[in-house]
């Protein structure tokens, strides 16, 4: 199984969303670990790889995300974990974007840490 970490404030994050949210996405994460697609996973378009994904759930308090990758062999970095607040459609805002990319950069950072650590 894959070993799950989390970059940034992502696990924070996801502990705020609503219990059958929260239990939901991280049946989603599970599956990631064991190298298999949740069935409300998808690619997120726009970073440049098809192992970016997000998983979206909604309750009556609105559309939650999680957005996590699966670049790098034997881990499932969760990158972002959000409540989507903005009125302009599905689209992810720019700045979720912007803050993606740089968590991204952070779990690169940390994998070739955690590499370096194994070897």
């Amino acid at each position: 199984m894959k070993r799950l970490l989390w970059i940034g404030s992502s696990h924070e994050d996801l502990k705020d969303f609503p219990d059958l949210i929260r239990g939901a996405m991280g049946h989603a994460l599970y599956r990631a670990q064991t190298g298999k697609k949740h069935e409300h996973a998808k690619v997120l378009g726009g970073m440049g790889s098809a192992k970016v994904l997000e998983v979206r759930e909604n309750d009556r308090s609105g559309t939650y995300r999680v957005i996590y990758t699966i670049e790098m062999d034997d881990f499932v970095f969760v990158l972002h974990a959000f409540q989507k607040k903005s009125k302009s459609g599905i689209t992810t805002p720019k700045q979720e974007i912007d803050l993606l990319k740089n968590r991204i950069k952070e779990a690169r950072i940390l994998y070739k840490r955690l590499k370096e650590e194994t070897k």
